[in-house]
């Protein structure tokens, strides 16, 4: 218990250093803005194969693609890494 607890709070004490502006040994993941769209054309689906293949209603896919809405959290890393990987996450969803 004593190794969880110290583990957390060595991570807190790295985001509050982050969030104080000090660089630490904390590993910071920042997600680009993606083109939905072109992600989606690259890896040839339609909007329905698409949207299903990876979770997301063919509505807000729709409004990714037009501008009206932006990819947050999960489903914007999750586009980071289908832009990148493409065959990779299809082979590692179909398993």
């Amino acid at each position: 218990m004593a190794k969880a607890f110290d583990s957390i709070k060595q991570g807190l004490n790295e985001a509050l250093d982050y969030s104080k502006g000090k660089k630490n040994k904390a590993i910071v993941h920042e997600f680009k803005p993606i083109d939905v769209k072109n992600v989606r054309s690259k890896v040839g689906m339609s909007q329905s194969e698409f949207a299903s293949a990876f979770g997301i209603s063919v509505s807000t896919l729709r409004h990714w693609e037009r501008g009206d809405r932006k990819p947050q959290g999960p489903a914007l890393v999750l586009l980071n890494v289908v832009a990148k990987e493409p065959k990779v996450v299809l082979e590692a969803l179909r398993k």
